[in-house]
């Protein structure tokens, strides 16, 4: 470990999308929505604290400390202002990212993204962490796509090789305990949704079973709301070229 946060950073473009993954994922699911993507972008798609090549590093499965950590890597870089797109815990960071510099984020693309009410599956993802086998963890990734999508066996061997990592298992176990507390997951204040000056364009999958959908109401009426209709909570990789679609339609100067 070198101490900050690994990204695959790729392509050349003037504009930069930030790829940010959710509980028990890493830069890796993000891969076919890439390849579906515009041409022209440089996207740089993370590792969060607590997964993969990162997860020895602080913060993990706390938002506002994984957002600063994001930001910070960003000015590493050299990118003074970027394009963003969460997915389900992702998708909280990116909030917090853009709240904490609004300056530097362009436009958020939120997909299924956690803090929008209270209620969360807890008992899923628990169950993803504490996996152990490869057919538990089989098991724990169909419970988290849903009943209504066959998970691929692409994501089931990235779900594999993800616990294979030294520790990982024990710090998933540990994630899923800050995220959910007594069953509930933290939830943002109307006020700050509201703050979001940025286009953002939300996206939840009809059938969800982490975050129930009807989550999204609670959204401001600015913000450009996208059903997925036959969709479970794993959008990126149910789903990821419609994933690839509201995000280019998220870019204003696409």
């Amino acid at each position: 470990m070198t101490g900050a946060l690994y990204a695959e950073d790729t392509g050349e473009g003037a504009r930069a999308l930030v790829l940010l993954h959710g509980f028990a994922g890493s830069h890796r699911v993000w891969e076919g929505v890439r390849r579906a993507l515009p041409s022209g972008l440089r996207t740089i798609a993370y590792d969060l604290p607590g997964h993969a090549r990162s997860i020895d590093l602080p913060g993990a499965g706390r938002a506002k400390a994984t957002a600063q950590a994001v930001i910070d890597d960003l000015e590493t870089r050299g990118i003074a202002r970027c394009h963003m797109a969460g997915h389900s815990f992702g998708g909280a960071v990116a909030v917090l990212a853009a709240h904490l510099a609004p300056r530097a984020v362009a436009s958020l693309a939120l997909l299924a993204p956690g803090g929008f009410g209270r209620e969360i599956a807890g008992d899923l993802m628990m169950t993803r962490a504490q996996a152990g086998t490869d057919s538990e963890i089989a098991a724990a990734m169909q419970g988290m796509f849903g009943t209504h999508c066959t998970v691929s066996p692409e994501s089931v061997a990235e779900a594999i090789a993800l616990n294979a990592v030294a520790g990982q298992r024990e710090k998933l176990i540990e994630i899923s305990g800050v995220i959910v507390r007594d069953g509930e997951q933290g939830a943002f204040p109307a006020h700050m949704l509201e703050a979001l000056s940025m286009p953002v364009h939300l996206a939840w999958g009809t059938l969800d079973a982490v975050l129930p959908p009807r989550q999204a109401e609670n959204a401001p009426r600015a913000f450009t709301l996208h059903h997925l209709e036959g969709a479970g909570h794993m959008l990126p990789e149910e789903r990821p070229q419609a994933v690839a679609h509201i995000i280019a339609q998220s870019l204003p100067d696409a």
